[in-house]
């Protein structure tokens, strides 16, 4: 029986070679490897220009506008908007108050938020303003800008890196 098996494997590797080799020597041939070429470097693309072909090209106006949106706000539902308009004239009330009587910072602002009743806010300190920001009752952001005695709020969504104020 081992034999048997045995004559079986080899007579089977016997056609499967024979075979091989009759369809290479009719000139049946397995696929052509292609030439690639790896990218060494990037290059900006250029109109009228043509690159070499190490360079893997980029536009560098696309490049500069993605590097740049983690500053952009998703957007928001109508119910979260209404709810955070609800509790904004309240917020910019208790602001405008306190921004007539005298140049607030940001730590003021800060308090009067909380009073105001904004949820989790935060503020910066600028050149000759403080900008803050809030999560809204049901969620998306109230943010805005207390500059002097002038106070402007918006409502919007969260920015694409997280939270409701932007990074410097």
């Amino acid at each position: 029986m081992k034999r048997t098996v045995f004559a079986l494997i080899v007579a089977v590797a016997t056609v499967a070679t024979a075979t091989s080799c009759a369809a290479h020597a009719a000139g049946a041939s397995g696929p052509t490897p292609t030439e690639s070429i790896t990218a060494s470097y990037a290059c900006p693309t250029m109109e009228g220009v043509q690159l070499p072909p190490e360079c893997a090209p980029y536009d560098p106006d696309a490049a500069m506008a993605a590097n740049e949106r983690y500053r952009d706000r998703m957007s928001i539902d109508d119910d979260a908007r209404a709810a955070a308009e609800d509790v904004s004239a309240d917020i910019v009330a208790v602001l405008r108050t306190a921004a007539k009587e005298k140049e607030l910072s940001a730590e003021e602002v800060a308090t009067l938020l909380d009073e105001g009743g904004a949820l989790s806010p935060q503020v910066r300190a600028e050149a000759n303003s403080v900008l803050f920001a809030a999560t809204g009752p049901q969620g998306g952001c109230l943010f805005g800008e207390v500059s002097g005695t002038s106070v402007s709020v918006e409502i919007g969504g969260y920015i694409l890196d997280g939270g409701c104020l932007p990074a410097q």
